[in-house]
């Protein structure tokens, strides 16, 4: 799936951690499904094929505002 294929969630606004796109965002697809986009995290070793991501609190909050729920 391409960047383009995803409606950005978060970031619109600028914030304290964002500089064009290389800031914690979170988008969704259009099955309604989600992606993180974050600094990788090392905190455990994730099953094959999943990553871990670390996003601040505000970054989620923003997405959820976003969505209107």
């Amino acid at each position: 799936m391409a960047r383009e294929e995803l409606t950005r969630l978060t970031g619109n606004v600028g914030g304290p951690d964002c500089d064009d796109d290389d800031c914690p965002n979170v988008y969704r697809t259009a099955s309604g499904s989600f992606v993180f986009q974050g600094s990788v995290s090392d905190a455990f070793a994730p099953p094959a094929g999943e990553g871990l991501v670390e996003i601040p609190e505000h970054v989620p909050r923003e997405a959820i505002r976003a969505l209107g729920w």
